[in-house]
């Protein structure tokens, strides 16, 4: 199912306003500047779970911004293979890389209930033109995410199942920190098998791999829900295969 309501809700919130509004928008930006933005930015009805924001090969015409909640974007083989190529959590944009052919490459999906903001491209450029700290937070979005993909490229090729799935939770960690979320305790908006997915593991070695790292004393784990209780025994196995212990 794709959303595709443009309708202003009760519960739109203007840039000004947004507590996201410190990582989202240019530091630069004076309070009159987020005004003339906001009068672009569309505040899209909450997705559900299960909901499309665009898919594969549709044309590009807008960025986003994850307002809450959680999207995961996903690309798919001839052979109907589903392939999950990244997760997007608040205050993130999502649909850069549809700049680079005019349509979105990939599919993006809600995790669970997730609001997002839709700035159309056109305007926004526009409006880049005007406030060279925009455009420098637009590259600063498209540099960040070069670097996860190329730090994903490095986990699939190089590390172990465990690894993978150390660096995954201290990534999440740290995103989740930078926007005043605990970093130690947070749940996860993926299933198991969006995360084997994701990692290349099968879903009995992301079970295995959780359990493994609960009785070492490394995490808590019920349900979704995850509580890291050494960030340093987590680095350890991010870079090392040998055994590891709750320090």
């Amino acid at each position: 199912m794709i959303v595709n309501h443009h309708a202003r809700s009760p519960t739109d919130v203007a840039c000004q306003d947004c507590n996201l509004s410190e990582v989202c928008l240019p530091r630069a930006f004076k309070p009159s500047d987020q005004g003339i933005l906001a009068r672009i930015v569309r505040n899209r009805r909450p997705l559900t779970r299960g909901d499309h924001l665009f898919l594969e090969g549709d044309p590009f015409c807008s960025v986003f911004v994850v307002r809450s909640g959680a999207l995961k974007v996903y690309s798919t083989s001839h052979e109907g293979e589903v392939q999950i190529s990244g997760f997007y959590l608040s205050s993130e944009w999502v649909g850069l890389n549809g700049l680079a052919h005019n349509h979105y490459p990939v599919s993006a999906q809600a995790l669970e209930t997730t609001a997002v903001c839709e700035i159309p491209f056109d305007e926004f450029d526009h409006l880049c033109a005007q406030y060279p700290s925009l455009r420098r937070q637009l590259m600063q979005a498209m540099g960040l995410r070069i670097c996860e993909h190329q730090r994903m490229s490095l986990l699939l090729s190089k590390k172990t199942a465990e690894q993978r799935f150390a660096t995954l939770l201290l990534d999440l960690s740290a995103r989740l920190g930078s926007r005043g979320f605990s970093p130690k305790h947070f749940r996860l908006p993926m299933s198991r098998n969006e995360l084997g997915n994701y990692l290349g593991l099968a879903l009995e070695t992301v079970s295995r791999i959780l359990s493994r790292l609960q009785s070492v004393g490394l995490i808590i784990v019920n349900g979704r829900d995850v509580q890291i209780l050494s960030l340093h025994g987590l680095h350890q196995i991010a870079r090392t295969t040998g055994p590891v212990k709750m320090q």
